[in-house]
């Protein structure tokens, strides 16, 4: 008899078959919300309500509502934006990326990833837009309309501009192919409905899926679609925080005129990104009793590119360290030495606890297979994460060249308020999501049960 060692956990446990998987996965589109679902949107539509006053009140009264003053011009409101921005990429890298390199273990997490990135780059951009302050005029200052102001040639006023173009593109590519991911799985709840006899649902769901039959060339035209989309996607991702942390390098203000922003910007993207769909995922798993499908093999894997991820972003700080002692320069060397020890050093001490030290415990077998240890981990990265972006915001400004400018931030809560504005809609919008769409991507699930099916049918055959 020979004997087979499984070199790698399976995808899908519990012996699914194709059928299971449409019915699992299809279980919570079809039937009525439970009562966890109710009280957890319950609480982010109050969040959202509440958030959606302090905007109201933002754009009536103006942006001399937040705590800014003449010194600290940018803080909570880009702080936010940047957090959001990096949230909103780890979708695309593992739909995209992880595609292009064939994981399979990415097919039961990338739905739910997808969904994340586009609802986090919408948070991302009520900030800038409400920076604007005089938002009705948005269009007028920001578009790139040649003659408007009576020249040939545009004089843009801000370089958050760069941001409009480069995460204009990301949504819109991201939404594509999501929605492209999602049509074979409306065409599955579409067929159920017609069996059931729900018409309403059978008519909805088929002008969702475009009237989808699931022929050979469509499928083939499907795959080939979804590899293009990576490849366009696989730049972006790359490329959009480049740009963000561009709005940063380029200007002459000490602890952001450094050029190891941009690929340190990347890597804590993606590290809080993962951070963030292990939150969703852990909660939307146990919700919907879908543990079958993301398995605690899936887990371990996103908490290795935590580990890689959050190494990255060390090296980073230290290299950030080293640099304005090696530059010999006052300004630079005082900047950093003001983040260590300075009014805020809180602040940075918080984001090197969190995004240096906590993911090294994902080294241990057992905290990175442990789902408890997992979850309380992921939200401690994001909120290392948001004291990354708040230290080199605030603490880069706060202290400038000129002592008599030196002042504090002091957040008011209209900041606050802004702030939890976009939790309750990034939260509504993703349970309502997890309740109408299905949260894991079934053709692909299937293709793994199938493949997994014709490999013990063979082993059986050779025993």
């Amino acid at each position: 008899m020979q004997i087979t060692s499984s070199v790698r956990d399976s995808l899908v446990t519990g012996g699914k078959t194709v059928k299971d998987v449409s019915h699992d996965i299809s279980r919570q589109v079809e039937g009525k919300p439970t009562s966890l679902w109710w009280m957890a949107m319950a609480v982010s539509v109050a969040v959202l309500a509440y958030g959606f006053y302090c905007v109201c009140y933002l754009l009536w009264n103006g942006i001399g509502v937040w705590g800014l003053n003449k010194t600290v011009g940018w803080a909570w409101d880009i702080t936010n934006f940047v957090w959001w921005v990096g949230i909103g990429h780890a979708g695309t890298l593992i739909s995209a990326i992880l595609l292009l390199f064939r994981q399979k273990w990415r097919m039961s997490i990338n739905r739910a990833a997808e969904a994340m990135t586009i609802f986090a780059v919408i948070c991302a951009a009520t900030f800038p837009l409400a920076h604007m302050g005089r938002l009705w005029l948005g269009f007028y200052w920001a578009l790139p309309l040649p003659n408007a102001f009576g020249s040939l040639w545009v004089n843009f006023n801000s370089p958050l501009l760069w941001d409009v173009f480069a995460i204009s593109t990301y949504f819109t590519v991201s939404l594509v192919f999501w929605y492209m991911g999602l049509i074979p799985d409306f065409a599955v709840i579409r067929d159920r409905a017609v069996v059931q006899g729900n018409k309403i649902r059978a008519a909805v769901y088929n002008a969702l899926s475009f009237g989808w039959q699931g022929g050979a060339k469509a499928w083939m035209r499907y795959e080939s679609v979804a590899l293009i989309l990576a490849g366009v996607s696989t730049p972006l991702v790359l490329s959009v925080h480049t740009i963000v942390s561009m709005d940063f390098a380029t200007s002459v203000i000490p602890g952001w005129h450094t050029t190891i922003f941009p690929p340190y910007f990347v890597a804590g993207a993606i590290f809080s990104g993962f951070a963030m769909v292990l939150t969703l995922l852990l909660v939307t798993r146990k919700v919907f009793k879908l543990e079958d499908y993301i398995t605690i093999y899936h887990i371990e894997l996103m908490n290795i590119i935590i580990i890689v991820t959050g190494s990255i972003v060390g090296i980073a700080y230290i290299t950030e360290l080293f640099i304005s002692w090696y530059s010999g320069v006052e300004y630079e060397g005082y900047a950093f030495y003001n983040r260590v020890q300075g009014p805020l050093a809180w602040s940075y001490w918080s984001m090197m606890t969190c995004n240096v030290i906590s993911p090294q415990l994902f080294w241990i077998k057992k905290i990175r297979t442990s789902i408890v240890a997992t979850f309380v981990l992921s939200i401690v990265v994001n909120i290392g994460m948001w004291f990354e972006r708040f230290v080199i915001i605030v603490t880069s400004l706060h202290r400038d060249y000129v002592p008599s400018s030196w002042t504090m931030f002091h957040p008011t809560m209209y900041d606050i308020g802004e702030y939890l504005f976009t939790f309750g809609f990034f939260f509504t919008a993703f349970l309502l999501f997890a309740k109408f769409f299905p949260v894991i991507n079934m053709a692909e699930v299937k293709s793994i049960v199938k493949s997994d099916s014709e490999k013990l049918k063979h082993d059986e055959t050779h025993h």
